[in-house]
């Protein structure tokens, strides 16, 4: 199969699976011959597992990443050594192991800005009745760093380390409006590849409209783009001068977060609340 042939082939796929593919994978090795491609298929086995099952079969993962079955089986032996994958003989199948979570404390146990946003989130959440949330790019989507929820009433199912499809909600819209214009269309030659065809110029539209928004309010609006019983808003929150930018978001039921509402009193909060924790976060 030809490199052009590999890329055609990740036009149907959804882009939270497109660097957990074979053909994602192929792609990018493609793309820049400093990519190493054993490695990512490594962690194309980690990233299939999902949040609602344990175990997996060396052929389930097969069938999900589009790995050869002898080089899964080579993989998921070492991934076990490494302590990533945990192996029953009963079940033949894998789970993921302990050094997985290892990684993922060491990973939020060096992001400071959680401890200084997340009682900040709290009161904001508490304030609008809705769910604050604060996320970082992953590849093409974004990942959950902290969630704060404000109402008994709607209560948004989202925990930390959970990812968040990137052009249609308010968190990833606002982390695109927050990059300058190279990385900005570095992040979106990223993304839309890995879209359906069907889907690319709406979602760049959206998108150029939520940058349109976030020059002229300061925040970036989600109107039922994600789920259409989900309004919501976000703005960037640049770190480190600019060089790395997380997002903020607000997100509550139509009933009750009107464009009004988000335009005249959640939108401007919103903003404070950025400039509060970028204030404490020095």
């Amino acid at each position: 199969m030809t490199n052009r042939q590999h890329i055609t082939s990740m036009d149907n796929a959804p882009a939270d699976e497109a660097l957990a593919t074979e053909a994602g994978i192929r792609a990018e090795e493609a793309l820049d011959r400093r990519f190493v491609t054993a490695l990512a298929r490594g962690l194309a086995i980690l990233r299939c597992f999902k949040r609602s099952e344990r175990w997996l079969a060396n052929s389930e993962i097969a069938s999900r990443t589009g790995l050869p079955r002898p080089t899964v089986s080579r993989l998921t032996f070492t991934l076990t050594r490494l302590g990533y994958l945990e192996h029953s003989q009963k079940l033949e199948k894998y789970a993921l192991g302990a050094s997985v979570l290892a990684l993922g404390h060491a990973f939020l146990a060096g992001e400071d800005v959680r401890s200084v946003a997340r009682p900040l989130m709290q009161e904001l959440a508490d304030k609008v009745q809705a769910t604050v949330i604060l996320g970082a790019l992953d590849q093409t989507q974004m990942v959950v760093l902290e969630v704060c929820h404000g109402s008994q009433a709607f209560h948004m199912r989202r925990e930390v380390g959970e990812r968040l499809p990137h052009g249609t909600t308010a968190l990833g819209r606002a982390y695109l409006a927050g990059l300058d214009e190279i990385r900005f269309e570095r992040a979106m030659s990223a993304l839309l590849p890995r879209l359906p065809r069907a889907e690319r110029a709406v979602l760049r539209e959206g998108v150029e409209a939520a940058r349109d928004d976030h020059s002229r309010h300061g925040f970036v609006f989600s109107l039922g783009d994600w789920k259409p019983e989900l309004y919501a808003v976000g703005t960037p929150l640049p770190l480190q001068g600019g060089e790395r930018v997380l997002a903020l978001s607000v997100n509550g039921p139509v009933y009750s977060m009107t464009r009004e509402r988000l335009v005249d009193e959640v939108g401007p909060a919103l903003v404070r609340l950025r400039d509060q924790i970028l204030q404490r976060a020095g």
